[in-house]
Parts: C-alpha cells; structure tokens; sequence
C-alpha cells in the first residue's frame, strides 16, 4: 500500500507550487524514509488491537508505512489509526489513501479534521487522564514552521514555550502526551531541539515522562526531502515513554534517505543525553570518546565569573556612530574580520572599525579578551575560531566595542585568556561543538553551559601557551598534557 500512496502523492505535490506547501512548513516524507521510520518500531504483536496515531497526516504515507509494517510481521489484530489533518488540499488524497488501507487490510480509520495541538487537552507537568494516553504507537513528521508566542499553539502548551516556539516540538511533546506508558513513538525532525535555550523547557519535559532508544542521522542535508529544498539538519528518533533510562542508545547513520550505506553505532546513554539534558549526536567511536573527556568536568564557564556574550553593536543600525579613522572620543570596534591567526589585529583599515559614542551601552570597559567568530562556513574546518585581545597593547583606549557577529568572553588576566584560547583552539572543543550543534553559527548560551576544567588548570595551560605559538597542535598537546 505504501507504493501506492507515494505515487498519489508524487502527482498531489506535482499539483501544488513548493511555496504554498513550504508557508504551512508542509514537506512529505518519502517512501525510504517512512519504512525505516517503521521499522523502528518493536510492535507487541500479541495487543488483540493496536491504536496509532499520525498526526499532521498529509497523504498518509508515515501511516501505510506502519500499517505496511503490521502486516508484513503477520498481526492479526484489530488495527485502528487516527490522522489529524487541516489542509483541505491534501484531505480528499488523506481520505482516498486511508480508505485503501481499509479496503485492503480492515484498518479501521478516523481522519480528525481538527488543529491537533489546540484540540487537545496538555496538562504539562500534571498527572494525565486516562483518556489522554491512547495510542499504543505514534508516527510523524510534524510541520516545521516558527509560529509567534502569543499564537493559539503556544498559548495551549506555556509549559513547554520560550520565546518563539517551532510548531515541530510543541506537536512532538503533544504526541508524548497521549501516548500510553511503555510505548514508543517515532519521529522525523530538525537538530534544533538538542541544545540551545528556546528548547529547554521541551528537553525538561522530554526526558521527564520519555527515555531516546533509537536515533538516525542524515549525514547530507539536502538528500532528506529530496527536491523540497530543506535544509535543516533532520534526525529520526524513536523514543518510549517511560522512566527506566536504557543502557545505550542506537544510533544510525547514512549519506541519503535511501539508506545505502548504513552504518551502526551503540553509545552509552550517559554519553549522548549530558546531565544539562544537551543532546549529543555521536556517530562513532571518536565521537563518544570526545564526549567522555569533556563531560567529566564539572565548571562552566559562568560558575568562574567567565561569561561567553555576543557583541553589541548592530551596525547597519548604527551607522550614526561608526567612523573609519579615529578621532577624538572614539574607539576601537571590533569585527570577526579583525581574528587574526590568533589574535585580534586591530586596525585593519577596514570601513566602520571605529566608534564614536557617549552611550554606555554601546562601549565596554577596556579587558582581556577572548574573542570567538559567531559565524563560519560548512566548509571550513574549525567551527570555534578564536582570537586572544589584551587590553595592554590597547592601553590608550578606555573603552571598545564589538560588532553583533563576534562573540567574547571578559577574562581578568591574560593567563586566563591564553587558557580558554587553549581550550577553544584544541581540536577537542571544536569537535564537542561540531557534535552538540550542527549549525554554523557559534551559540553563547551553548557555550557557557559546555563543561571546561578548574580556573587553576586553565591559568596553567594558559601560562604554557603564551611562550608558544598559538597553534592548534600546540593547543592540543598542552590540553592532553593537563587533561589526561
């Protein structure tokens, strides 16, 4: 049946322009991809009835895929499926599709042409009724759109909401709500949710009531919707509701959504799910082994007075304050550009590098600092690229600034700045990094919750590199020298 829905599927999306579909953040699975998705599951053949749910359905392909999969395992049960679906596009092909399923298997179907998150009833961190846990198997691929706080959606789930949620998590945390205990449920979604503070409070609800046993990464981001043009990192992942934390976690991998090239990995729980409820997509060895070495630490950067922040001058903003020589009453304002082999070279004679202004909010206070670009190429080998400032070779300023696409860190002695240089520098750091986010863009918040070792051992490792060059090896060596 599941060759059967692709094919009516092909001609619906031949039928409407991607720019419609991509407003509602409406993008079909393809056939691969839902019969790993399916796969996944471990069904309790022996339920005399088994109750599932896709909700934001489309064309019904996650749900043949899973019907297709009950099948093939010889269930002789009773099989009932409820789809939400609002797209009156896509709800005659919905209902075509569900009534094969019907005509060809006796899969009892109900389509609930309804908003599946604000018809529910979310309790958040409440006990649940009864009534709320009834699906034994949950399947999907929710819409993945940015919708305002003060939306319907968001206003349904405050619970889990901060700042401007995706409707992709609040339907997922709305899946865990009414799926029964002991049960599993099996998902195609962005990276974004693993780390970062917009998804935090969905984490603390996600590991509250649901463990991860099962993960797929997709090495290629374009070859996941092939021909819709997304180009979000996407994972699957199964997870079962309960409180009982497995030992490893599956984790599998692969170039396309064709599934070719499978490759297979068992990581330890521990390792991929970290005690701030960070997400770790680990895909080897090399990987878990970077992850073991960090995570045993116990500071963040914030617990010693050692805050990553993001610049403060937005200058096509500002362009009333910027100059580009210096004058009376102006100061260095520093840019990405200005991270140099390692350190901060400033002037560059580039246009806007200075700043003239009496408003305190624009300025700070003459320090060390680290510097660290907010934003990088996929192409580039390093993700964290860092630049050392001390304020004694800028001693005549009392004052500079930093563009919003560079990121710092206020140290109190050099010592301390060399240190974090060595940390952020090491190939270690970059890969931890690599690991926790997929995007190019370097978050503060992801960096002052990442463990680093005690102040003493980064002002020793500090002290070693500033009689050496500010090389990723020398980095490297000097981290394995204290570290290990």
């Amino acid at each position: 049946m599941l060759e059967t829905v692709i094919e009516n599927t092909e001609k619906f999306i031949a039928s409407v322009p991607k720019t419609k579909r991509k407003k509602y953040g409406q993008f079909f699975t393809n056939g691969t991809t839902a019969s790993y998705m399916a796969s996944l599951f471990c069904f309790d053949l022996s339920k005399p009835e088994i109750r599932l749910l896709d909700a934001g359905a489309g064309t019904g392909i996650l749900s043949a895929a899973v019907v297709d999969k009950l099948v093939e395992s010889d269930y002789e049960g009773r099989i009932h499926l409820t789809c939400y679906e609002t797209d009156e596009n896509v709800l005659p092909l919905l209902e075509a599709n569900l009534e094969s399923l019907h005509s060809e298997y006796g899969v009892e179907y109900s389509i609930v042409r309804d908003n599946y998150i604000t018809s529910q009833n979310f309790e958040g961190d409440t006990l649940f009724s009864v009534q709320d846990n009834v699906y034994d198997y949950i399947i999907g691929n929710p819409p993945y759109l940015k919708i305002p706080k003060d939306a319907d959606e968001a206003r349904v789930m405050p619970s889990i909401c901060y700042g401007a949620p995706n409707l992709y998590f609040l339907f997922w945390a709305m899946g865990i709500h009414n799926l029964k205990e002991g049960h599993e449920l099996v998902y195609i979604v962005p990276r974004s949710w693993t780390s970062g503070a917009y998804f935090k409070k969905f984490r603390e609800y996600f590991f509250k009531n649901c463990v991860i046993t099962d993960m797929h990464l997709f090495e290629s981001r374009d070859k996941v919707f092939e021909g819709e043009s997304v180009l979000q990192e996407t994972v699957i992942v199964k997870v079962k509701k309960t409180t009982a934390t497995p030992e490893y976690i599956n984790i599998t991998s692969s170039s396309t959504s064709q599934f070719t090239d499978l490759k297979t990995f068992r990581a330890p729980y521990a390792t991929v799910v970290a005690r701030n409820q960070f997400v770790y997509l680990v895909t080897n060895e090399a990987d878990a082994a970077v992850l073991s070495l960090i995570n045993r630490f116990d500071k963040t950067l914030p617990d010693m007075n050692l805050r990553m922040q993001t610049g403060v001058i937005v200058d096509f903003r500002t362009r009333e304050v910027l100059r580009d020589h210096l004058e009376d009453g102006s100061y260095p304002l520093l840019y990405s550009q200005h991270i140099r082999n390692g350190r901060v070279v400033w002037p560059l004679g580039k246009e806007g590098e200075v700043i003239k202004t009496d408003r305190k909010a624009f300025l700070q206070e003459n320090s060390d600092f680290l510097m660290v670009k907010r934003f990088t190429s996929k192409e580039e080998d390093r993700r964290l690229q860092c630049g050392i400032y001390l304020k004694q070779k800028f001693s005549q300023f009392p004052y500079i600034s930093t563009q919003n696409k560079i990121n710092f860190i206020k140290c109190d002695s050099p010592c301390i700045t060399y240190g974090l240089y060595v940390l952020l520098n090491s190939s270690f750091y970059d890969k931890y990094y690599r690991i926790l986010n997929g995007s190019t863009q370097v978050n503060s918040t992801e960096i002052n919750q990442m463990p680093v070792p005690d102040r003493l051992i980064i002002e020793s490792m500090g002290r070693e590199l500033m009689h050496k060059e500010l090389s990723v090896t020398n980095c490297n060596e000097i981290f394995n020298k204290w570290i290990n």
